[in-house]
Formats: structure tokens, sequence, C-alpha cells
């Protein structure tokens, strides 16, 4: 699975958090957080994290 660079920091900036702050609260490993936001395959489950963290559907940061 692949999030959207650009709904991802839409929903990061919704949220108020920057990297540092999604990285402290999805509890995710810097690396894999780069990842996510390099648009980078991940697991569902990492993805599942992040999105949890910024309090949107996975689906709001998938890419297409």
């Amino acid at each position: 699975m692949k999030a959207d660079k650009r709904k991802l920091e839409i929903a990061m900036a919704n949220s108020c958090m920057n990297t540092e702050d999604l990285q402290k609260e999805s509890g995710i490993p810097r690396p894999s957080l780069n990842n996510v936001i390099c648009g980078r395959s991940v697991r569902p489950g990492t993805i599942g994290r992040v999105a949890k963290a910024l309090n949107v559907k996975v689906t709001e940061i998938l890419a297409e």
C-alpha cells in the first residue's frame, strides 16, 4: 500500500502535526515513516497506524 504524499500532507496539516509529531503519535520507526511520506510501498498495518495517528480513514491518505 502506498500513501499519496499530497493527501498525507493535508491530513498532517489538518491535525497540526509535523513529521516528528506524527512519528511520536504513531509509534512507527522513523525509517518506516519516511517510506510512507515518500510514497513507497508499506505494510497495511503501517499505513493504518499513520491514519489512526492522524485521526483519518486509511482511504483518505492512500494513493489511487
